[in-house]
């Protein structure tokens, strides 16, 4: 079994910073790509940012030159640093990573940019 742990989540004004973390654990042989997603009330969930099997970044256009996605191997452990926040961002951010080939996701953590 593996499970995703996120933190990092909190109320921050705009314009302000924020570092998420996402720690993978248990039976690993593999991180095929890991990433963040998330979302805000009445929506539905999207893609933030991911770094794909490839070792390749991608990102949601609304968050291109705010937010970057880190990864340390070693840790199995991946970020996402966002700064620049604005009031849009308020979500819950979810880690979701391919791990031996399954998808798992973390419990969520709670990001709130006020205005």
């Amino acid at each position: 079994q593996v499970q995703l742990m996120e933190s990092g989540g909190g109320l921050v004004q705009a314009g302000g910073s924020l570092r998420l973390s996402c720690v993978a654990s248990g039976r690993i042989i593999t991180i095929n790509s890991i990433g963040w997603y998330r979302q805000a009330p009445g929506k539905q969930r999207e893609l933030v940012a991911v770094i794909t099997s490839g070792g390749t970044n991608n990102y949601a256009d609304s968050v291109k030159g705010r937010f970057t996605i880190s990864r340390d191997n070693a840790k199995n452990t991946v970020y996402l640093q966002m700064d620049s926040l604005k009031p849009e961002d308020t979500a819950v951010y979810y880690c979701k990573a391919l791990v031996n080939f399954g998808a798992y996701w973390g419990q969520g953590t709670q990001v709130t940019v006020s205005s």
